[in-house]
């Protein structure tokens, strides 16, 4: 009877512990249903841009399944914005503790380390990530600028080592670890390293001539010359061996030698180009340094040119140094010239020379090389603003405004201000001249789009408003803003003057006009009507002055 009863209660002590874990697992497989639905409401929620009520319900969700990785990571994305970086770790770390094995989670963990300057931390994690992942070389990377912003040469190297076990040895990945063996002073690992590059790319002479290089920089020049001669000996016409001999004759003062390899290099059809600018820079260098005179860069220039130019490079370098040995301005414009023979699209070459003869006066040569260059660069406004400024100059008003019109139909929001300013200020005062009233406005207005303070079109504009008696408040404001702005400018203050005179403003008008009269010692004789009007007294003109006193204006 007592083991029945044993029995009995040991059936029912088993059906009980089997209902609790059924009741369990309804209510586990019930809470992940919740779960499961809110955190889906809440990326509904975030892809329809409601982010607030998204939060909410990711918190909600939170709530229900502490143990769910996803929702925290999706919560650290809300508090990256809500600039909490507290939580934002707290939250990215959890995210990843959970879900060990979720690359997404571990490297945004990382990520959030290095922008915190936490490199040890960061390091840790990728080299987590690293372990699950041994094919992933971008890991490795930044592993290795990890290790090189915490100076860990010895983990670079490592790092280096297992790169080449992924992706093979290589000449970047050896170069980069001669890199760190040097700036550990390793020279010896350095030299080895270098030698087996040599090795392992017999055919590559390149190679030979770096580790002569290196042992020339290692005070070794007579190993250094070995390697050069070796690899001439193979290829003649080697210029990286020829130019680092260059550098080993500098380092020995055999002058002459240097000469005579220089000139060379630089009369040779088959040198590259960059070699030969770098001969002459370091010529030019040597020159303002006193080591040699001038005769001898223009020598080597006179070389350099000697054979035909694959662009206009050289030129301009010798017009540059044109300027700084004062040669004559022909001179220096023939050199851009010639650039443009070589290369008409060379756009620096046809600037300088536009602006020389700009300031030489030479408007029709300004017309001439502006002309192609708008079809080579239609784009470019400067060849617009100095063609119509030298139509305008010539007193070619049509032609003038045609280019400018050409010009301003290039505009677009990469557009210079300044130059758009002044297209649309000259064309203003262009259809002034031609009478065109209402298109001479709209420029004027377009001017001031994108330059407000425009002074010459505000005082223009002004003015022209005020003797057509059109809009004197706007004029008024216009003017004033150029008076405040240039105090002492005797156009500003006669403009501003005479609006005022229109305006009725009689004693304000008298004050401004004898401004003007006072900073104008020679006025034009449409001052003059101005201040007669005014000032209500005959103003001597200025061919009235004595002629010891009379001081001519300036022209531009």
């Amino acid at each position: 009877m007592k083991k029945s009863c044993c029995i009995i209660l040991l059936l029912l002590c088993i059906l009980t512990t089997r209902a609790q874990e059924v009741g369990i697992a309804n209510d586990s497989m019930m809470r992940m249903q919740r779960y499961t639905y809110f955190f889906l409401e809440a990326v509904k929620q975030q892809e329809k841009k409601h982010y607030a009520a998204a939060f909410d319900l990711f918190c909600h969700a939170r709530d229900i399944s502490p143990t769910s990785a996803e929702v925290y990571y999706q919560l650290a994305n809300y508090y990256i914005d809500l600039k909490d970086n507290t939580k934002v770790l707290e939250y990215l770390k959890r995210a990843a503790t959970l879900s060990p094995k979720n690359d997404t989670y571990q490297e945004r963990l990382a990520q959030f380390y290095i922008t915190q300057t936490e490199y040890d931390k960061a390091i840790e994690t990728y080299e987590n990530l690293y372990r699950n992942h041994r094919d992933r070389d971008d890991v490795l990377q930044l592993l290795l600028r990890l290790y090189a912003n915490t100076n860990n040469y010895e983990q670079m190297i490592h790092t280096l080592e297992r790169m080449e076990i992924l992706e093979g040895a290589n000449e970047q990945i050896t170069l980069t670890k001669i890199q760190i063996f040097e700036q550990q002073g390793e020279k010896t690992k350095a030299l080895r390293e270098l030698k087996q590059l040599v090795n392992n790319h017999p055919n590559d002479l390149n190679y030979r001539v770096m580790l002569g290089n290196w042992l020339l920089q290692n005070d070794n020049p007579k190993a250094a010359l070995k390697e050069y001669k070796a690899v001439l000996r193979e290829e003649p016409e080697n210029q990286m061996a020829m130019v680092s001999m260059l550098d080993y004759y500098r380092s020995q003062g055999q002058n002459a030698k240097v000469d005579e390899l220089c000139k060379s290099l630089l009369r040779n059809p088959h040198t590259e180009q960059y070699t030969k600018t770098a001969i002459l820079r370091q010529t030019i260098q040597q020159n303002q340094q006193g080591e040699c005179d001038n005769d001898k860069v223009l020598q080597y220039f006179d070389d350099a040119l000697s054979t035909p130019q694959e662009n206009g490079d050289i030129y301009l370098l010798k017009a540059s140094y044109g300027y700084v040995i004062q040669m004559p301005q022909d001179s220096i414009n023939a050199f851009y010239i010639k650039a443009l023979d070589v290369e008409p699209d060379n756009i620096v070459a046809r600037l300088y020379l536009i602006q020389e003869l700009w300031r030489a006066e030479d408007y029709d040569n300004v017309i001439a090389y502006c002309r192609p260059a708008r079809q080579y660069h239609p784009e470019e406004m400067r060849f617009y603003y100095f063609q119509g400024l030298a139509h305008f100059q010539k007193k070619e008003k049509d032609e003038a405004l045609e280019t400018f019109r050409m010009g301003v139909s290039q505009i677009n929001n990469e557009s210079e201000p300044d130059i758009v300013s002044d297209f649309y200020e000259l064309m203003g005062d262009i259809l002034h001249e031609k009478g065109l009233d209402e298109e001479s406005f709209a420029a004027y207005d377009s001017c001031l789009h994108w330059k407000p303070n425009n002074m010459g079109c505000l005082n223009n504009y002004a003015y022209f408003l005020a003797i057509k008696g059109r809009d004197l408040a706007k004029a008024e404001k216009m003017s004033y803003q150029t008076i405040k702005a240039e105090p002492q400018n005797a156009t500003f203050l006669d403009t501003y003057a005479w609006i005022l005179h229109l305006q009725g403003r009689e004693e304000e008008a008298k004050t401004y006009m004898e401004e003007t009269l006072r900073y104008d010692p020679n006025p034009s004789e449409e001052v003059i009507q101005h201040a007669e009007e005014i000032l209500k007294r005959r103003i001597s003109p200025p061919s009235s002055l004595p002629e010891e006193n009379m001081e001519l204006p300036k022209t531009e």
